[in-house]
């Protein structure tokens, strides 16, 4: 189950963009082979509000793109398995956990590197679920495995080229 909050009124929030989040979640949990039914909370904001929620959690006063806040405690592409204690005990979800997307942030940085508003939500959707899974960017060598997967996923929803 995908949940939306839409918080901002800058960017429209229409079906199109709902879809390809649900899509983009959809995909990066395929080729990560997550199988189970799934709990994940999209919030929409604006830069204001992402600036606010990053300095809240992360103590950085500062806007930035997306923000993830994962619910598992262990890295799910090594261990590909779900304690009872993930498990929403009454709809059997495993909940993953919140994505905080700043669509105002997404518009600026595709017009920045050249490319659609689509893609940059789907990059960014799918950055955050990689994070909601486990993976991370701190060191250089993570960061190329996320980087590869990200491609890849984006790659099957036909958002770039050449890496499938």
């Amino acid at each position: 189950m995908i949940e939306f909050d839409n918080r901002q009124n800058i960017i429209e929030f229409n079906d199109g963009i709902k879809n390809l989040i649900e899509k983009s979640i959809n995909t990066a949990l395929e080729y990560e082979k997550f199988t189970k039914p799934f709990e994940i909370n999209v919030i929409l904001t604006d830069n204001d509000g992402i600036k606010n929620i990053n300095k809240e959690y992360r103590f950085i006063d500062k806007e930035t793109d997306v923000l993830s806040f994962p619910m598992l405690d262990f890295k799910f592409y090594e261990k590909k398995d779900i304690d009872l204690s993930d498990v929403n005990i009454e709809t059997g979800e495993v909940v993953l956990g919140d994505i905080v997307l700043s669509l105002q942030k997404a518009q600026s940085q595709a017009i920045e590197y050249g490319h659609s508003i689509e893609r940059e939500i789907a990059f960014l959707t799918v950055h955050s679920v990689l994070h909601l899974l486990g993976y991370d960017h701190e060191i250089e060598n993570d960061r190329i495995i996320m980087r590869d997967r990200e491609e890849k996923i984006l790659y099957k929803l036909g958002l770039i080229r050449g890496r499938g």
